[in-house]
């Protein structure tokens, strides 16, 4: 497992507090499918930094929620991309950061029987023949399996038989053994104990989901969610992404 070491950890300390600034509470609203990882990391921003992370986990159409309410924050990190708040003047521009890309795949319980996800007909068929799919419903992913069901042709047979919830909710699915399998992106199942990942959907089918994250332009804190954003492109911070799996755009 990739760990920040102390001399990384001085080094980002210094990089993120030689000015002298004062501690601050950091306000942040995360996509759900970061959480693993923005955890692992927090503890470690906190004590390089000296400034406190208030965090609000959600799914991307609650917090994009949130933010069209005028609700504050200070840094946003989503598994869409934060241009359009840019667009609407709720993230400051030039801001936006990238962490990484996942694409849409397979996961399943621990040591179930594997569906068959090696071409588009086979994957169809295993859609067809589960008796209940867990998605991230209203997360990227989810939207996006949505809308490749009835691409497919078989929403109406399929759609019945997906459980989704709130963040989180799909890979309790899987490891209480609830449902066939999850068709998700890898960040929400990665590491999670009774959770097997199988592999990707057919590259035919493929979409990548992009994670982005950007400055509030009404940031109270301003220098330190800056401070935030260039801790998470530091490469102990991008190898915890990876590990979580989030893969480098190329």
């Amino acid at each position: 497992m990739n760990r920040i070491s102390l001399a990384t950890a001085a080094t980002v300390a210094t990089f993120l507090c030689g000015d002298g600034a004062l501690a601050a509470e950091i306000h942040v609203f995360c996509t759900g499918a970061a959480r693993s990882a923005f955890e692992q990391l927090t503890p470690q921003f906190e004590k390089t930094s000296g400034h406190k992370l208030v965090t609000q986990y959600g799914l991307p159409p609650a917090l994009l929620q949130k933010i069209g309410a005028g609700e504050a924050f200070d840094v946003v990190i989503l598994s869409i991309d934060v241009g359009p708040l840019i667009k609407q003047g709720k993230v400051a521009a030039n801001s936006r950061i990238v962490l990484g890309r996942t694409g849409v795949g397979v996961a399943i319980p621990q040591g179930a029987a594997k569906p068959d996800i090696s071409t588009v007909d086979a994957f169809k068929r295993s859609l067809l023949n589960a008796k209940a799919i867990a998605t991230s419903g209203q997360g990227s992913s989810g939207q996006y399996v949505s809308s490749l069901l009835d691409r497919l042709g078989i929403a109406d047979q399929v759609k019945p038989k997906i459980k989704s919830g709130a963040s989180g909710s799909a890979a309790q699915f899987v490891a209480r053994r609830e449902v066939d399998f999850a068709v998700i992106g890898l960040p929400p199942v990665a590491g999670v104990p009774g959770v097997e990942w199988i592999g990707w959907i057919p590259a035919e089918l493929q979409s990548w989901v992009v994670f982005t994250a950007g400055l509030s332009s009404a940031a109270k804190e301003p220098a330190a969610g800056k401070a935030l954003l260039a801790f998470l492109t530091t490469p102990p911070a991008v190898a915890v992404f990876k590990e979580k799996g989030l893969e480098p755009v190329p």
